[in-house]
This record gives C-alpha cells, sequence and structure tokens, in this order.
C-alpha cells in the first residue's frame, strides 16, 4: 500500500495530523497497535483535554469543527491562585471576543476523530496493526506490518507517545526527568456552577486544575500530590475523596460527588534532541512531554501537526519529495523554538509555585498581582493560552494553507 505519508500512532495528534493533511489533498496511511474497542469504550473516564482556541480554528479549517460544535464547554475565564489565598489572577476575553479554549472528554474526541477516519477519502487507519520492521532508505521508507502487508510512503511521521520505539530506534537523544509528583485524575459533579470558569490552585505540593464540562455542574479535575501519596488517595471511597477535594476547593463549587473511575500517571518532563531524522518527522509527545500545569500538551502537539501540513503541503505544490531535507529541517527550525519555550516555562511554573514557605508564597501573590495590574502582560499570557503567541501556522488561524 503506497501513501504520501505513513503515521505510527493514532491517537489526538495523530490522526488530527492526518485530517489536515487530507484536507489539503495528501493521503495517509496511520497504524495503531491498540485496540479500537478499548480505545472507543462508551463510559466516561474522567480524562479532559482544553482545546485552546488557535487549535480549534484548525479543528474548523479541516473539517472536523462542526463534528464537535456544541459538544465542548467553552473556558470563558481563567483564575490562577496561590493556594486558597486572595490575589487571584484573572484572565478573561473581552465580551465579544472568542473564549480562551474549550473543554472536550477525551472520550468524545476519540470517537470523533475514529468517525471521520472511516469517511475521509485520504485517510486509511489500520487498527490494531503492528509494525515489525521500518526501513528509512534514501528513496523512500517501508513499514512491514506483523500481519505481512507492507507499506509504502516518502516519509514516516511517529506521533506514538512519549516512549515512541521509532524515536529510539533512530538514535534521537532525549533530555527527561521525573517530577516527584503524579497526576490524580477525576471528575465530579458539584452543587454550584462552575459559570464556565477554569481554576488553576498553586500549593506547594502541586497545582489542583478545575476544568469546566459540560452540563455547567460538572468538572474535570488534575490534582498534582506527592507521587507517595498517589495510591493512598486512590484507595478513599467515593465520599473520603471528594471530601478531600472539596477540601483543596475550598468549598468553591459545594458539595461533590465522583462520577468517572480515579486514575493517575507520574509526572515527567522530555524533550527531544531534534524531532527529524532521514525521512522521518515526530510530532506530539514523541517530540516532547510537559507538565500538565497550564494544560498545553495536547495544543502543543496540534501545533507541530499544522506546522508540518503546511511544510509539507508547500512542498507537494512544488513538487518536492515529501522526505525532502530541506523540507524537514523548515518544520525543525519552525517548532524548536516554541516547544522549547512552552517546555521550560512550564517546568519553571511547577518549580516556582513548588516552593514551600510564606516568603515564596508573597513572591508569587506578587507577581500574580503584577501580572493582573499590567495590561501587555496579561495579554502576552493570554496569548499564549490561546495558542496565538509566535509564527504560527496558517490552520491555527483557521486557514487552509
Amino acid at each position: 500500500m503506497q501513501s504520501d505519508v505513513i503515521i505510527l500512532g493514532g491517537g489526538l495528534v495523530g490522526l488530527t495530523l492526518a485530517f489536515a493533511l487530507d484536507a489539503h489533498g495528501l493521503s495517509s496511511i496511520v497504524v495503531d497497535p491498540a485496540n479500537p474497542e478499548t480505545v472507543l469504550a462508551p463510559g466516561f473516564d474522567g480524562r479532559a483535554s482544553a482545546i485552546a482556541s488557535a487549535s480549534w480554528n484548525m479543528l474548523q479549517a479541516i473539517g472536523l469543527g462542526d463534528r464537535l460544535e456544541g459538544k465542548g464547554c467553552p473556558i470563558a475565564a481563567i483564575r490562577v491562585s496561590d493556594g486558597l489565598r486572595p490575589g487571584a489572577l484573572d484572565f478573561a476575553p473581552d465580551a465579544d471576543d472568542e473564549p480562551l479554549g474549550i473543554m472536550f472528554e477525551n472520550r468524545l474526541l476519540r470517537q470523533t476523530l475514529h468517525a471521520a477516519a472511516g469517511e475521509a477519502k485520504n485517510v486509511m487507519l489500520l487498527m490494531p496493526a503492528r509494525p515489525v520492521a521500518t526501513d528509512r532508505g534514501e528513496h523512500g521508507v517501508s513499514v512491514m506490518l506483523e500481519d505481512g502487508r507492507e507499506l509504502k510512503a516518502p516519509l514516516l511521521i511517529a506521533a506514538e507517545g512519549r516512549n515512541s520505539p521509532t524515536r529510539a530506534a533512530a538514535g534521537i537523544n532525549v533530555a527527561r526527568w521525573q517530577y516527584e509528583h503524579s497526576a490524580i485524575i477525576a471528575a465530579v459533579e458539584h452543587e454550584k456552577p462552575h459559570d464556565n470558569i477554569a481554576y488553576e490552585i498553586f500549593y506547594p505540593e502541586g497545582p489542583f486544575a478545575i476544568l469546566p464540562m459540560l452540563p455547567g455542574n460538572r468538572s474535570a479535575l488534575v490534582w498534582s500530590v506527592a507521587r507517595a501519596d498517589a495510591p493512598g488517595y486512590l484507595k478513599l471511597g467515593p465520599r473520603g475523596f471528594a471530601a478531600e477535594l472539596k477540601a483543596k476547593m475550598g468549598g468553591l463549587l459545594g458539595e461533590l460527588t465522583v462520577i468517572a473511575p480515579l486514575s493517575s500517571y507520574p509526572l515527567g518532563f522530555h524533550h527531544a534532541g531534534r524531532i527529524t531524522d532521514q525521512r522521518l518527522a515526530l510530532v506530539g509527545d514523541a517530540a516532547h512531554g510537559i507538565h500538565p500545569i497550564a494544560g498545553q500538551g495536547l495544543n502543543l502537539g496540534l501545533r507541530d501537526a499544522a506546522a508540518l501540513t503546511e511544510v509539507l503541503v508547500e512542498g507537494a505544490r512544488l513538487g518536492l519529495d515529501l522526505g525532502d531535507a530541506q523540507l524537514l529541517k523548515r518544520y525543525e527550525r519552525w517548532r524548536s523554538l516554541d516547544t522549547l519555550l512552552v517546555a521550560a516555562s512550564t517546568d519553571g511554573l511547577a518549580r516556582l509555585f513548588g516552593l514551600p514557605g510564606e516568603t515564596a508564597s508573597a513572591v508569587r501573590r506578587f507577581g500574580l498581582s503584577a501580572v493582573q495590574r499590567i495590561a501587555p502582560l496579561k495579554s502576552f499570557f493570554m496569548a499564549e493560552a490561546r495558542g496565538e503567541y509566535g509564527d504560527k501556522p496558517k490552520l491555527l488561524a483557521g486557514l487552509t494553507v
């Protein structure tokens, strides 16, 4: 089987990239080893993602917006605070402006992407399918699947996640470290409406994020705790865990009921030394993994997809080989600064807000108050939250290439 690109990994970033290429007439074969019945299980697992406004522009431009319209919760404002103390920083767009982003259940995003894959002219999703041999030669790429099928394309794209075997096989070095924390994922119904406000409450032991969902009395939570404490929290009964959550929220949303199974994962950071190799490009978590402190992980991957799409589409129009080293170098240059800045800033925030003591807390509250007062600085942070800062690809402005 032949296509313009082969994408290893059919997660949110890999499939979105396939649809972005499809919208511009380029074909892809997406290979994913996961069982679709597991990936598309109907039960709500509590996992949700904030799609920044620029990323939403992209989804609309490539034809996925109509499928998701009205199914996510707009984020009308973000409130940041140092614990439950006064001095919060509020990010809120003007009344006639777009929301800062939209919260979607990950389950809904997966279901939408898979349904669209069945109808897309230039997207072939092979799932479950497992590559057993890959050859990236001077003149093209071939991938042999476990069932004996052979795939060919000019370019291989790794979207396999943070433990990408393709990245490892290419000998790409990765800077990585672990935080001494785990993120607990939960979903709750609450007594008071959230009014479409997302809250980021920083505690010395880690941030506590409250993310508004539909309907208005439901929220997703990401709670960073000391890694040694995570198993204990997960063993609490629903009432005991809800009581812990309510205390962390200061009763902000009233009484709580846990509505999805609890889960956790260790927090870490990684950043690939380069994101291209011979006839290979990395996207999403295969290229970088950051602290969830600002909710930018998925959006960073979608920005990779937007930039790579623009590079490949413009290359195809010039009649270039899609695996051409100069095209890949352009993608690498375009994404390197943005990913490094976001990775460094989220890591810095995690460390800054993790400093204990009254002096550190006072400095943080002073900083939050300063950003609240200084309009240009506040606008900068809002643009970052939207994914609109820097040299952004056309798709992030809602334009096709």
